[in-house]
């Protein structure tokens, strides 16, 4: 064997392993949150007024775009609560296993690499590594058409 054909089969075998601890993580993250707990569905003690007043008076949670530009307007510099009011959605920020973590946030910036976004893009990055820390993250900064504009790691 060649060292080209060993190079390209442990590449292989090394995405195999990292997919199949990063399935691991997802499945136990499931689990919980689909809430194995079944308690709410049948009351033992005949149902009390108390019960069920309560999780109607839950807010609706706020998206992860909300989340992340709220912690930035706290603890953001002015250039990147700036580079924060473009941002239109945040994915991947809640899902999080520390083996292959990877967050994507799309902004109302144009013209991809060569356009005004490159350098808000890099302030962005840094802000969402203060927002939230993984062993291994990486967070990628899109504009409006898609186009990368900035990675880094959380």
């Amino acid at each position: 064997m060649g060292i080209k054909t060993k190079i390209a089969l442990g590449t292989v075998v090394g995405v195999v392993v990292i997919g199949g601890l990063a399935s691991l993580g997802d499945d136990h993250a499931a689990d919980t949150a689909k809430g194995g707990d079944t308690s709410n569905s049948a009351p033992a003690s005949g149902g009390d007024k108390a019960d069920k007043a309560e999780p109607a008076e839950e807010k609706p949670k706020a998206s992860q775009a909300e989340q992340f530009k709220a912690f930035v307007e706290e603890n953001g510099t002015p250039k990147e609560k700036e580079a924060a009011s473009h941002v239109t959605k945040v994915q991947g920020a809640e899902k999080q296993n520390n083996v292959l973590d990877t967050a994507d946030i799309y902004t109302d910036y144009t013209g991809g690499v060569m356009g005004e976004g490159l350098g808000p893009a890099k302030l962005l990055t840094s802000a969402f590594a203060d927002w939230k820390q993984s062993k291994n993250g990486l967070v990628t900064v899109y504009d409006a058409d898609g186009e990368l504009l900035g990675n880094g790691e959380f």
